[in-house]
């Protein structure tokens, strides 16, 4: 498969900062780790491009589906006062703590064959040992988060402000939307530490997905299985990758609130 650049210099690159660091001081299994990262990342390793690839897109899809009902959740707790909203936010608190391998052994046993949704043998449930299967366990991950911290955003907005705005004859709608205007960086926030939870989690995704090849692994599971094996300079590249995947989805969200690193 072809690389990401059609000449072979970053190649030489490489190579040219392998042989130079190995002159000057000895690299050790971090440093081996990372020169296998740039050279996975600039000869376009097909493997390496799947996993990354599905990785993105599970966690994409799961942070998706929990932004689009937790930020709506959390902005309700916070701003509305009904009954049982006190259980409602004494489940969500538990949530964010909750263990995430007990989240997949849930999810495991709902989508199992003699479990309450996979005994239903509908196209719209996914089965278990597929990327439907990894999105679902990851959104219920990420959910609690999302609406918990937006919930303490929207808590942090002055109180003043919704006077003012229902005194201007804004509907209940209109409110929410100013108010979570107004907490727009919590918000953000909220999402960052949605992604966070599920990007890097391990234990759920690998009951439910079972690390497949091919077909369910991410990067997480890659870096265990390689681990296990062995291959400690191919887990840690794939580690930088992660972490590298990570700093640019945090850059990418300071932009969105207008923010550089050096403010």
């Amino acid at each position: 498969m072809a690389g990401f650049f059609d000449s072979s210099r970053p190649l030489r690159i490489i190579q040219v900062i392998q042989i130079y660091a190995s002159r000057s001081f000895p690299i050790n299994g971090t440093g081996h780790g990372l020169i296998e990262a740039l050279r996975l990342i600039f000869t376009g390793d097909a493997a390496l491009l799947e996993i990354v690839s599905l990785s993105l897109r599970v966690s994409g899809i799961a942070l998706l589906f929990s932004t689009l009902i937790g930020v709506p959740l959390g902005a309700a707790l916070g701003l509305g006062r009904f009954v049982g909203r006190k259980l409602i936010v004494a489940f969500m608190y538990t949530g964010m703590g909750f263990p995430p391998v007990v989240i997949g052994l849930i999810v495991y046993l709902l989508l199992s064959r003699s479990g309450p949704l996979g005994s239903l043998n509908s196209p719209v449930v996914p089965t278990l040992f597929t990327p439907g299967a990894m999105v679902i366990a990851q959104s219920i991950i990420a959910f609690p988060l999302v609406a918990g911290f937006t919930m303490a955003a929207v808590m942090g907005v002055d109180a003043g402000l919704r006077q003012q705005v229902r005194a201007l004859g804004a509907t209940t709608w209109q409110t929410t939307l100013t108010v979570l205007a107004e907490a727009r960086v919590g918000v953000i926030v909220s999402i960052i530490a949605g992604f966070g939870g599920i990007i890097s989690e391990v234990g759920a995704v690998m009951l439910v997905g079972g690390n497949i090849d091919g077909r369910t692994r991410v990067l997480t599971t890659a870096i265990v299985l390689e681990t296990r094996q062995g291959n400690f300079d191919l887990a840690l590249a794939l580690g930088a990758i992660l972490l590298a995947i990570t700093f640019i989805i945090n850059v990418a969200m300071l932009r969105m609130q207008g923010k550089t690193l050096d403010e």
